[in-house]
């Protein structure tokens, strides 16, 4: 379900790209309030795909936790082969009719 969210897919490809970044840098430019952003952070924690870092001050870091990932796109990657070769074999069937 974390995945399922588009602003959530977008906070995890931000990470990705630019690394460790705190609620408000990712709020940044998105039309939804840091409280938001939060939220979906709390989500995505849960998920154990971010983690929050040490605090500085009232700055949390949040950082991209790889790991899940690296599963979730070795899980995707079986599903779309096997997905593949049903296709093929419907199409080698109606070839066939």
């Amino acid at each position: 379900m974390a995945l399922a969210d588009p602003t959530r897919r977008h906070l995890l490809d931000r990470l990705a790209r630019k690394g460790p970044a705190t609620v408000t840098e990712l709020a940044d430019g998105l039309p939804i309030s840091r409280q938001a952003v939060a939220k979906h952070l709390v989500q995505l924690a849960e998920a154990g795909l971010v983690e929050a870092g040490d605090a500085d001050g009232r700055r949390v870091p949040y950082r991209l936790r790889p790991e899940p990932m690296r599963d979730a796109h070795a899980w995707l990657g079986v599903l779309a082969n096997q997905w593949d070769d049903r296709l093929s074999a419907l199409q080698s069937h109606l070839e066939g009719s």
